[in-house]
């Protein structure tokens, strides 16, 4: 089963770098994929744009403080009330920090006057499901309690995250939403991990193929599950595609690549968000493999889907 094509410019940028991020990502590869995920951004101000401060927040009951990076533009007022982005990192559910992939949700904050709060949750395997999607939820629930303390307001918390963030950040609202806790004002997903089956047709068409592909899939959702991976029963907070019920969600965006594993996932819960009478924006860039804006962020694919993320935010927060 041939994969669709890759846009020009990734397929160059993917060579280049496969010998190092190549597909069949085992757990034997975690121990190099944490180090080389501990590397943090040399300036988290961003040019002295933010004030940053790493609080440790109440953890779920009977497990660790949860870390959280806060991140407050320097020059808001001390009494204004800011959008927040929360952020989940991604690396599979299995390595990262809350400094991973924090430049993006940054730059939107900054473009768009917004405090940033990126969480830092247990990880697989050593710490299976329910302990990421719990840390999260956490965060999520000081970020919301303190929102006036950090300058952000509490009603207007956006979701975000991608990959295996992408995932946790849907869980998180559909979570929040059955605990009645922090109701999210919308929820922005990239190219999200949805769904632990590993089943779909575009998951094996890039079997063996592109940074992502079934083999790293089936690690990563074995790790966060165990033997229950795949099998019935798995809850919704694990694993969103599971979800029976996605009525009362916060409005949606969700992107993905067409040369991808998680394309069909994707464009699968979109669909079903529609269906129970939601509001979702879905944009599949054609050619894109899975974390085609990090691979090459001078694309012009990745330009196009940088700048529709900040369009879809600032309508979000104009409304």
């Amino acid at each position: 089963m041939l994969p669709p094509p890759l846009d020009r410019e990734l397929a160059a940028a993917l060579e280049q770098f496969m010998d190092a991020i190549g597909p069949g990502f085992t757990l034997a590869d975690l121990p190099a994929a944490r180090r080389n995920a501990a590397v943090e951004l040399l300036d988290l101000t961003m040019d002295g744009a933010f004030e940053t401060e790493d609080r440790t927040v109440p953890g779920p009951e009977g497990a660790p403080g949860v870390p959280l990076l806060v991140c407050r533009p320097s020059a808001a007022p001390t009494t204004a009330a800011l959008p927040v982005i929360y952020h989940a990192h991604g690396g599979g559910l299995m390595a990262g920090s809350n400094r991973a992939g924090v430049t993006e949700p940054l730059a939107w904050a900054r473009e768009l006057d917004a405090v940033v709060v990126s969480v830092e949750y247990r990880l697989a395997p050593e710490h299976p499901y329910p302990a990421p999607v719990e840390d999260a939820y956490a965060g999520l629930l000081w970020a919301a309690e303190h929102a006036r303390e950090i300058g952000g307001d509490p009603d207007r918390i956006v979701v975000t995250g991608s990959s295996a963030g992408g995932g946790l950040a849907a869980a998180l609202t559909l979570l929040s939403r059955d605990r009645q806790g922090p109701r999210p004002l919308g929820q922005l997903l990239m190219y999200p991990m949805l769904d632990d089956r590993n089943n779909s047709v575009s998951s094996r068409q890039m079997a063996g193929s592109g940074l992502w592909d079934r083999t790293a899939n089936e690690t990563a959702w074995t790790a966060l599950l165990g033997d229950r991976r795949g099998g019935p029963g798995v809850p919704p907070y694990a694993a969103p595609a599971r979800a029976t019920d996605l009525s009362g969600l916060p409005p949606a965006f969700l992107d993905v690549g067409s040369a991808e594993t998680f394309r069909d996932e994707v464009v699968g819960y979109a669909s079903r968000i529609w269906q129970a009478g939601g509001v979702a924006e879905l944009h599949v860039w054609p050619g894109g493999c899975h974390g085609f804006d990090a691979l090459a962020p001078e694309a012009a694919l990745s330009r196009t889907a940088r700048a529709a993320r900040v369009a879809w935010l600032r309508r979000l927060l104009a409304e």
